[in-house]
């Protein structure tokens, strides 16, 4: 266990860069996003969720697949670059880093997506432990720990220190690398902080909230329920769900005329709207309650019925903090929970 003054974090900062990019939580316009650091950049490593996850570090809102550009006559296709230097993403949350797993389980398996796999390779995740979780958090629900959240390293701000703690090669690398500006430390402040953070989570409104009666046994049970022609009539189709959630990873593709050639790219998709998956013949989910349906469905039905159990939500909470007409996942996993009650 290591640790250093929060009065020297610009100096572990700035060391970090000498070798690597570093993204961070970082205040601009009131909003506080993941962003390069510099020397003047706002950091705000206190608020403890970002308005977007972490997940733009490994999956962009877009990127170039590749551009087609026409030279003598001929087509010349150029692939999009793939990252090929190596960067520290500091700062992420216990739940953002379970949403990498999820991610981890569509985009590496086969075929592999050789953008996602490059970003994974050259990264290393720098967790922080939720020293005050929020009322909307309900990470728990999905086995989370959010006193340790198991990345490449887990830090704890404790006082005027961040405790520092390696889990992995990656992380270990970095340690050494840093060592100058660490020292060692026993765990015993830490301890105390994990044990504060878990009687935190235990009085939080959604302490009680389970997964009990999802997962891939309840597929048709649920797909049938008359419930959803209930939940969904609020449901603005605004996608805002989908684009601040760790573990959506629905994207479009789509083809721009760069003026010298056509650029293709691909972007960020929502399941919410009424254009997605939209094909010659029409779109296989013509309404609204089935759209909203299929959202839900995926995260705690189809997903876990694809990949070993693991569900698809994080309980972040930033849906339930976001959507304006409050039609989060707590709403319906409590809705199915009250119908089954009776």
């Amino acid at each position: 266990m290591k640790k250093i003054e929060k009065a020297n974090l610009s100096a572990l900062f700035a060391a970090i860069t000498e070798e690597a990019s570093l993204l961070l939580p970082v205040k601009n316009g009131g909003m506080t996003n993941f962003a390069l650091w510099s020397e003047d950049a706002e950091v705000d490593l206190d608020t403890l969720k970002t308005v977007k996850s972490a997940k733009d570090a490994f999956f962009p809102q877009s990127e170039t697949l590749y551009h087609v550009r026409r030279e003598e006559g001929k087509m010349q296709i150029t692939p999009g670059e793939r990252m090929d230097e190596d960067f520290v993403l500091f700062g992420v949350r216990a739940c953002d880093v379970q949403g990498f797993a999820v991610l981890d389980k569509v985009f590496l398996s086969d075929p592999v997506d050789s953008f996602y796999k490059a970003r994974r390779e050259h990264g290393t995740v720098v967790a922080m432990a939720c020293h005050a979780p929020e009322e909307s958090c309900f990470c728990h629900t999905f086995g989370i720990d959010s006193a340790e959240p198991g990345a490449d390293v887990d830090t704890w701000m404790v006082g005027d220190d961040l405790y520092w703690k390696a889990n992995t090669e990656k992380g270990a690398a970095l340690t050494i690398r840093l060592s100058d500006l660490l020292s060692d430390v026993d765990e015993k402040a830490v301890e105390d902080e994990k044990a504060n953070i878990r009687g935190i989570m235990e009085k939080l409104p959604y302490a009680s909230l389970t997964t009990e009666g999802w997962g891939a046994d309840a597929q048709k049970e649920k797909f049938d329920s008359p419930l959803w022609e209930e939940l969904y009539k609020p449901c603005l189709a605004c996608g805002t769900c989908t684009f601040v959630c760790p573990t959506c990873q629905c994207y479009d593709i789509k083809d721009y005329n760069a003026g010298e050639g056509v650029q293709r790219y691909r972007c960020w998709d929502s399941c919410m709207y009424s254009d997605f998956t939209m094909m010659a013949h029409g779109n296989n989910r013509t309404s609204q309650m089935q759209r909203y349906r299929q959202r839900f469905m995926h995260k705690l039905v189809y997903y876990p019925a694809n990949y070993d159990g693991m569900f698809s939500c994080v309980g972040c909470g930033r849906c339930v903090d976001k959507c304006p007409t409050g039609l989060n996942i707590v709403k319906v996993i409590k809705a199915f929970a009250k119908k089954e009650d009776k």
